[in-house]
């Protein structure tokens, strides 16, 4: 690994501010706290400070080399995210969550830190021509943020050509990188459909429609979807996640209801699987002489690296780490990112930072996840190499 003397040096001093972020977590919309850490320390790098965009959201701009034979227009936004979830934290160090029911279980934590610890060495170094914009973005867990700092005006304010996005991905080991050519991130919507059928006395089921028999008929044809209406090269998840009906043992109720979630990685697929949905909701309900009514929310778009952006991030990559270990090659997650309203705007790429197993061995959104330290280092290092690479005074 590639990491400049400069960058371990604050080391030490990132991870403390790290594990005063964790201590700290606020839900989305609600990071008054840490919106104000990072800007007390983008001021004290000397960064330029615009808050309250996208509600909570925090830019710093940092401008490089002022001399007169290179000066650029070039620029670039660097995006980390701010929130915390909605999980009571298991673990017993001393910066554990101060707070019940708000936990840094997904990393950001480690997001914002290292995104500080680069504006910080970019800051004192200085050894570009253009303009970094440092994104610090609010409610990424179900939020929608990052659209909404869109419609701030992040990018009219703020003239990025590209955006970029990192990160931590337990399972992947220290020491590597993934960068995905194409789709990275599913996308993420919610359904909700309500069965209406005729209520009875149990004793007396041929004078009812029973609502609860066409929505096991329904969620198991749903199932059509993924097995039978769908190429099998092109990933797509159903699920259903809740169902509730009924009142009393005695009783066949007037309906029935169930939730879940749609995820695809092809946009021309998720508008057919929404068709599909809705077309096998209305009549499986029919043939059981019930009605349905469906509802699908629109979540998060499919996160897509362009080309271009995709090769820089491997080049700049396999400047922190050995080149066997920057891996282009591995399946998208059907998890979903937010990030992807901002590249749908932007050429740019999201990485997956490798961070091991952790100090619990667990994965993301568990109770006793923990960010990993270790990794620090190489998340500055990717940024400061990633800047230095589009905004070299040479260019």
């Amino acid at each position: 690994m590639n990491i400049s003397e400069n960058i371990k040096k604050i080391h030490e001093e990132v991870t403390n501010w790290r594990h005063e972020l964790h201590a700290n977590p606020e839900l989305c919309y609600e990071e008054n706290w840490t919106a104000e850490f990072i800007t007390e320390k983008l001021k004290s790098f000397g960064i330029e400070v615009h808050n309250k965009i996208g509600k909570t959201g925090v830019i710093g701009v940092l401008k490089g080399s002022n001399s007169q034979e290179h000066k650029s227009n070039r620029s670039i936004g660097l995006r980390a995210d701010m929130d915390a979830l909605p999980i009571e934290e298991e673990n017993d160090f001393d910066y554990k969550s101060k707070f019940l029911g708000k936990m840094h279980a997904c990393g950001h934590d480690g997001h914002i830190a290292m995104l500080l610890g680069a504006a910080k060495i970019l800051s004192k170094e200085k050894k570009f021509s253009g303009t970094v914009y440092f994104i610090f973005q609010p409610a990424e867990e179900g939020g929608g943020g990052g659209l909404k700092m869109i419609n701030d005006g992040l990018f009219d304010n703020f003239p990025m050509e590209s955006v970029w996005g990192l990160h931590n991905w337990p399972g992947l080991d220290v020491g590597e990188i993934a960068v995905h050519k194409g789709p990275v991130m599913a996308s993420f919507d919610q359904f909700r459909v309500l069965i209406n059928g005729v209520g009875g006395h149990a004793a007396s089921p041929h004078h009812a429609s029973d609502p609860i028999i066409a929505t096991s008929g329904v969620i198991q044809s749903l199932q059509q979807i993924v097995s039978r209406k769908q190429n099998p090269l092109d990933p797509v998840v159903v699920s259903v996640t809740k169902i509730e009906s009924g009142t009393a043992f005695n009783i066949i109720p007037q309906d029935a209801n169930f939730i879940g979630t749609i995820r695809t990685l092809n946009p021309k697929t998720r508008s057919l699987v929404k068709e599909q949905f809705i077309d096998i909701c209305n009549s499986t309900a029919n043939a059981y002489g019930c009605t349905a009514k469906v509802e699908i929310n629109e979540g998060y778009p499919v996160t897509i690296n362009t080309s271009m952006e995709s090769d820089i991030a491997i080049e700049v990559a396999k400047k922190v780490v050995k080149t066997k270990a920057v891996k282009d090659n591995l399946a998208p997650s059907m998890g979903a990112e937010d990030f992807a309203y901002m590249l749908e705007k932007k050429p740019g790429a999201y990485i997956w930072l490798g961070a091991g197993e952790g100090k619990s061995g667990c994965m993301l959104h568990n109770s006793k996840y923990d960010f990993n330290d270790e990794i620090i280092p190489l998340g500055i290092s990717y940024w400061y190499n990633l800047v230095e690479n589009q905004l070299s005074v040479e260019s």
